[in-house]
């Protein structure tokens, strides 16, 4: 689907002008929105607007990593949102001329249409531009990438408050799942961020100067993701070790009381083993009361190792 909105030198809004006609008339600006298109829609780019075949060439093959490119007639955006449910980048195109904006994604955008919406129904028609389409698209993207942060951490707070009720393949599955879900944020959003970079300090993007300060506030954002997500993933690590230490822990606690038992046993199989021996003569064997003085033997060893064991602080 194609839309278009052109705004007249009057600044007024005009809906239902066709793409073929888009350059026969004198307009103040005009953005012209190619959502989920067909193979005849997309031809439009070269035929109607003749853009470069480089950048239809990176608006077809997803998903590219965000750029900026500089063309003799227009500057070329490659921009990252993230799917609200799976999290998966979805890829937002803009070519940006001095009396245009076009916008090209082949997957419905919840920040196109909510720029679009505003620029619709908005009373003040003459205080936008193409530049400032841009902007609000870009902050929309970035400010869409909060939640997903928010969602992790609380995610992160409730693996650690709960990381005593769980197994130890459960936590370190939701460790792991998690961990990946902040390595795909950190994905878009570093890339993002050295695009508005770029944008901040070009100089060859005129159009945008005066909107820089407007660019600074979205740099500014993407570097508290950045520090947010990186927070984030230390912590999964923390959580991680803290656990596997504990977890180390335990098992060398279980391990070193089954080795007082089994070395209080040592000299009771020892003393067992000598009296199973099948000797013919063997003097102990024939006295009345030699079972009972070995077992008060037996219990008197096992006993003494066990307090000794105790005192030492072995069963701590």
């Amino acid at each position: 689907m194609i839309r278009i909105t052109a705004i007249t030198h009057k600044n007024e809004r005009m809906t239902d002008v066709p793409i073929s006609e888009i350059k026969n008339t004198e307009w103040k600006w005009y953005w012209i929105d190619f959502n989920r298109p067909t193979e005849t829609e997309i031809e439009e780019l070269s035929r109607t607007l003749q853009f470069h075949p480089l950048a239809i060439e990176d608006c077809i093959h997803v998903l590219q990593r965000p750029k900026l490119d500089f063309y003799e007639t227009n500057t070329f955006f490659v921009s990252h949102s993230l799917h609200q449910e799976t999290m998966e980048k979805e890829e937002i195109n803009m070519f940006l001329g001095e009396e245009y904006i076009v916008t090209f994604h082949l997957m419905e955008s919840n920040e196109v249409n909510d720029v679009w919406n505003r620029l619709i129904v908005t009373e003040e028609v003459e205080k936008w531009d193409p530049s400032l389409v841009l902007y609000h698209i870009i902050d929309k993207l970035v400010d869409n990438y909060f939640p997903f942060v928010y969602q992790l951490e609380d995610t992160l707070n409730e693996i650690e408050d709960n990381s005593n009720e769980k197994s130890m393949e459960e936590l370190l599955d939701e460790l792991f799942e998690t961990r990946h879900h902040l390595l795909t944020l950190r994905h878009t959003v570093t890339p993002m961020r050295d695009l508005v970079y770029r944008i901040i300090n070009s100089h060859r993007l005129d159009i945008l100067q005066h909107r820089i300060e407007y660019f600074h506030d979205i740099h500014d954002h993407l570097l508290r993701l950045t520090e947010k997500i990186d927070a984030s993933r230390e912590l999964t690590a923390d959580i991680r070790d803290s656990y596997l230490s504990l977890n180390s822990h335990q098992t060398n606690k279980v391990m070193r009381i089954l080795t007082v038992i089994t070395t209080i046993f040592m000299p009771l199989t020892f003393i067992a083993g000598i009296y199973g021996m099948n000797f013919t003569y063997m003097p102990e064997i024939t006295y009345k009361y030699g079972y009972f003085v070995i077992q008060a033997i037996m219990i008197v060893i096992g006993v003494g190792m066990f307090v000794w064991f105790k005192q030492k602080g072995w069963f701590k």
